[in-house]
């Protein structure tokens, strides 16, 4: 079916009306061999709070955004490669049903559908895009994934040190390594990790030691398993080198009597 409508004028006035959606904001979307399966609100689990978000899947990627004006204006666009995406079902919570995690290298996070039929069907046509895609570039799933950070409210005290209370003037910080919910004193480090961020990134202190004895571990092992160069006549080792703000933390205004599933159009309406 991918195949079939990658080149038809209906897929590309679809993946048109998301871009438009966007605006200037947003990426283009639109190249060779792409087409868009189905949309749909899901409920993000965002830091501050739960937050209705619209996804799109495309045959290659996820891409997910804020509403401001549903089936009209997005933004704050994320683009997700499925090829980078693995999913686990979770268990329900008081606050939120129907649960699973969308977890990749740089983020990972948590979303709810409105029914579980509807969970079924994001993740059975999530998985079936994974695998084709998978199987067509001979890649393997992948096994490494950002720590999903835990949600503010999900605690009043320091995950680490237990003691430091938080108030109006005691911030919440989150690790990047673990996504534990930590105070200020407990996270003072900063940590280069390249598959998250060029920059270093606030890491616990439990997670900056672990860091740094990986770091020096993988460095005694490298020294051992370097060849000397100075033993070969003539030879001169090369000189060349090795080469959030969050739109999560924005207050969205939802009228009370909003209803963000009651649409009627299923899941495979594109293509009835």
């Amino acid at each position: 079916m991918m195949d079939h409508l990658a080149n038809t004028e209906i897929n590309s006035q679809r993946i048109a009306a998301v871009e438009n959606c966007f605006g200037a904001s947003g990426q283009p979307l639109a190249v060779p061999g792409r087409v868009l399966l189905g949309e749909g609100i899901l409920t993000k689990e965002c830091r501050k709070k739960p937050k209705p978000r619209i996804f799109f899947l495309f045959n290659d990627i996820l891409v997910y955004g804020s509403i401001v004006i549903n089936k009209r204006k997005y933004n704050s666009q994320h683009i997700i490669p499925l090829e980078d995406v693995t999913l686990e079902i979770l268990p329900d919570t008081l606050q939120m049903k129907n649960r699973w995690m969308i977890k990749t290298s740089k983020k990972s996070f948590v979303v709810s559908a409105a029914s579980v039929t509807e969970r079924k069907e994001w993740i059975s046509h999530l998985e079936e895009c994974i695998r084709h895609l998978l199987t067509k570039t001979g890649r393997q799933p992948s096994t490494e994934h950002a720590a999903p950070w835990i949600p503010d409210k999900a605690t009043d005290i320091c995950m680490r040190c237990t003691q430091t209370k938080f108030s109006t003037l005691t911030r919440r910080h989150h690790c990047r390594k673990c996504g534990f919910v930590v105070c200020a004193d407990c996270s003072r480090q900063r940590f280069l990790m390249p598959r998250l961020s060029p920059k270093p990134l606030r890491v616990c202190s439990l997670c900056y030691r672990q860091l740094l004895a990986e770091k020096e571990a993988a460095e005694a092992d490298h020294r051992q398993t370097e060849p000397s160069h100075s033993a070969i006549p003539g030879y001169e080792p090369s000189s060349g080198d090795d080469s959030d703000k969050s739109d999560d933390d924005k207050a969205d205004q939802w009228p009370a009597d909003t209803e963000f599933y009651t649409s009627e159009v299923s899941w495979s309406s594109f293509h009835s």
